[in-house]
């Protein structure tokens, strides 16, 4: 009869066992001394499973235990009766553990439980600088950039390529870092508040603000169709939020640098011919303060318009 232990069933298990201890016959018994003690060896089964003895893992070896301590030290830690030689034997070699990876965590789980920190808390271990701070209720992940470089980046990005831009912003940055201050044109002053210009190089990211929002428009110019009578449309200024100020003012000075000529080549190019534009529109020598300055007059030739009929949803 067979079993999964042994397919082949018992009776070759029977043959194939090996027998260590000899017949007792009646010669062997005359010539065995009494005083001999026979030692019988179990009999060694063969069977096809394999055991936990061939595994690999197993047989590696182990590092040795750390010696028991000595008599001296043993009585230096122990107070009280017994002798040395007692409370050697009763010591027990403390245990060694598998040297991996979980065991070792598991180790550092029960540290930061003795003291008393978080098990699952943010640990900077390992960190060649701090951990970001986490963005809070109400925020996203990509508000971590300024509003203002996060915009100006989007702007200048072409055919989705962000990287090329994110590239053209640090560019543009340092070439404000490291340009000499600019002279600031009287007449077309930057916005109120602003520091001096010899502190402007100090932070690049003021003075890309400050150039943009300087010269940004204040309204824009909304045009109803037929409303003036004869065909003619009828002009509105309407005022604008600051990202939409700032979206127009960034489309002017992309114009005026297009317009430029070409002063080299190479990748840094383009980041080099707007940052020169920005210095420009600084200085007050820039195109765009002409822009600028032509829709502020039309808005203010147009603010009578904001009482027509039309203009406040009435019929006359």
């Amino acid at each position: 009869m067979s079993c999964k232990l042994t397919p082949w069933g018992t009776s070759a298990v029977r043959n194939l066992s090996i027998r260590t201890r000899r017949p007792a016959t009646s010669a062997l018994r005359t010539t065995r001394r009494p005083t001999q003690q026979q030692h019988a060896s179990p009999a060694f089964l063969i069977t096809a499973r394999r055991g936990l003895a061939d595994d690999i893992s197993s047989r590696q070896q182990q590092p040795p235990p750390p010696p028991p301590p000595s008599s001296e030290q043993l009585s230096k830690t122990h107070e009280g009766g017994g002798s040395a030689e007692t409370r050697q034997q009763n010591f027990k070699a403390p245990e060694v553990f598998a040297p991996n990876f979980l065991n070792a965590e598991a180790l550092a789980a029960l540290e930061k439980a003795a003291a008393g920190r978080d098990l699952y808390g943010d640990d900077d271990t390992g960190l060649l600088f701090d951990m970001p701070a986490r963005p809070g209720r109400g925020q996203r992940l990509q508000d971590r950039y300024h509003p203002v470089v996060d915009q100006v980046t989007k702007l200048l990005m072409k055919d989705g390529k962000l990287s090329k831009a994110q590239r053209n912003v640090s560019l543009i940055l340092n070439y404000l870092r490291t340009s000499p201050a600019p002279k600031v044109n009287p007449l077309r002053p930057l916005l109120p508040g602003s520091p001096p210009p010899e502190q402007l190089p100090l932070n690049p990211l003021l003075y890309l603000t400050l150039a943009i929002d300087s010269v940004a428009p204040l309204v824009r110019i909304r045009a109803l169709k037929g409303a003036a009578g004869g065909g003619a449309a009828l002009e509105l200024p309407e005022p604008m939020a600051a990202r939409a100020r700032r979206r127009v003012a960034v489309a002017w000075i992309l114009d005026a640098v297009r317009r430029k000529p070409s002063a080299g080549s190479g990748r840094a190019q383009f980041a080099a011919r707007f940052a020169q534009e920005l210095v420009a529109v600084v200085e007050g020598r820039s195109g765009v303060w002409d822009r600028r300055h032509q829709v502020h007059k039309v808005g203010t030739a147009a603010r009578a318009n904001l009482s027509h009929p039309k203009a406040l949803g009435r019929k006359r």
